[in-house]
């Protein structure tokens, strides 16, 4: 089969190689930056890794994803690739903060030996032209119960301070945040840790600062979390904690949170490594990576030459109880073509696999399946991502939440990428998938007023022509 029916529209994707953590976002004078992490020479062994870049003016149509690094490994700090990393505007246009990771040769553990985690800035005019790197920080200046796992520094500023946080292992196997403060974000000093009150993993990666209605959350990727009930086996979660009110990263000293009330921003197969930021309307938007770093399913079928993709912009507002609200971005609704109505029991074909499904709820239990392969499924207590037995999976089986009341539901499918957000974003599942009938079939089964389906357009397309 063509692999062309795999590739998406309107999910950024890289022309070719591999695809990881979005980096550095950002908006600058009218124009959205996503960076990312990237391998163009992948599936090969020891494939550099860097940055890739796409910019938009409207989060719709995209430029760039070529096959050249943004930001290449080219220095002895970032030998074995320049790791993720965050965008901070300011006057002279943007600085790229980024972490540079060096793996020893020798018998090393490359936990406690054999490692180097730089912090590297990089400075760009208009996000297109980079400038000098410059080297902040190395493992000497991180606090001595750190392993050599400190990375992704999420930095910010906070009237005449600058904040970075990192994400830290300690020599106690729990993962942390290490708290630093600069004047003028070039030279740091560490001025404390988040940590939380029973373990949540043994490396806390890409933290990230979320600030909505004058509260503040830590964004994690805690791995060591595959016992966990709910982890479905998986080692890498990613997930957010609520500070307690009135309390900021941005400060001095040591903060604890509580673990209990640690909560997944995506309940799907495929997300991780999220990164907000706060665009020039004041919107906070957050894209994810539609992937994990171990998973024991495919994201690149037998000669697929691209791997992963990156989740749709979504708007985050804040929830009730310290919850998280997800929606897609509402420029999104510019690729909408031709509406169709859908009714309970009734079924659609659409000439492509990409469309916009909205259900206003629920009277009952309810199925919305898509290529008789991929079912969205609520029972009046739980809603279920759930593959059939066929290969559209690729491993993936089902995914379940507690939901004793479905009041919407959004369903995104763009070729061989689907998220879906319940309850105005309160719950949410990523999931890769690839179909192989040639139309998209949409089926509606259950106790439900109908849905809206709209077919979408391309946003890629002018990229990858």
């Amino acid at each position: 089969m063509s692999h062309d029916l795999w590739r998406m529209g309107f999910h950024l994707m890289p022309p070719t190689g591999w695809l990881n953590d979005p980096n550095g976002l950002c908006q600058l004078s009218g124009t959205y930056h996503v960076f990312h992490q990237y391998s163009p020479d992948w599936p090969a062994a020891d494939a550099p890794r860097g940055w890739g870049h796409f910019w938009s003016r409207d989060l719709v149509r995209w430029q760039g994803g070529g096959s050249d690094f943004a930001i290449a490994p080219d220095t002895p700090d970032e030998a074995s690739g320049a790791y993720s990393g965050c965008a901070v505007p300011f006057e002279g246009g943007v600085r790229l903060y980024y972490t540079g990771n060096v793996k020893e040769r020798g018998d090393f553990d490359y936990v406690r030996t054999g490692r180097r985690s730089v912090q590297i800035l990089v400075e760009s005019p208009d996000g297109l032209r980079m400038g000098e790197k410059r080297v902040l920080l190395r493992n000497a200046d991180y606090p001595a119960f750190c392993t050599r796992h400190v990375r992704d520094p999420k930095v910010w500023r906070a009237g005449d301070a600058w904040w970075m946080i990192l994400g830290a292992r300690d020599l106690d196997d729990r993962g942390l945040v290490l708290r630093l403060r600069s004047d003028d974000g070039i030279t740091w000093e560490n001025t404390g840790t988040v940590r939380s009150d029973e373990p949540l993993g043994f490396m806390w990666e890409c933290p990230d600062r979320v600030a909505l209605d004058g509260r503040e959350w830590l964004s994690l990727c805690p791995q060591g979390m595959q016992a966990l009930p709910w982890a479905n086996g998986m080692r890498d979660q990613s997930g957010y904690l609520p500070l307690p009110e009135g309390e900021t990263l941005g400060r001095t000293g040591d903060l604890t949170l509580d673990a209990g009330l640690f909560r997944r921003w995506d309940c799907g197969f495929d997300f991780y490594a999220p990164q907000t930021f706060v665009d020039e309307s004041g919107r906070t938007l957050l894209i994810g990576w539609m992937g994990t770093p171990e998973a024991p399913f495919e994201s690149a079928p037998d000669g697929l030459p691209w791997c992963h993709c990156l989740t749709v912009p979504r708007e985050v507002t804040a929830g009730a109880d310290g919850t998280l609200l997800q929606r897609p971005a509402r420029e999104l609704e510019a690729l909408r073509g031709a509406r169709h109505e859908l009714t309970a029991g009734g079924s659609l074909e659409l000439g492509e696999h990409r469309a916009d499904v909205l259900l206003a709820g629920a009277a009952g239990p309810l199925e919305l399946l898509l290529d008789d392969a991929l079912a969205l499924c609520w029972d009046g207590a739980e809603l279920s991502l759930r593959f059939s037995g066929s290969s559209v999976g690729c491993g993936r089986t089902e995914r379940t939440v507690p939901c004793n009341n479905l009041r919407d539901l959004r369903v995104l499918v763009d070729s061989s990428a689907v998220e879906a957000f319940a309850n105005d974003g309160a719950l949410v599942f990523a999931t890769r998938w690839f179909p192989r009938a040639e139309r998209l079939s949409v089926a509606l089964a259950g106790a439900s007023g109908g849905a809206s389906v709209w077919e979408m357009g391309d946003g890629m397309a002018a990229t990858y022509a």
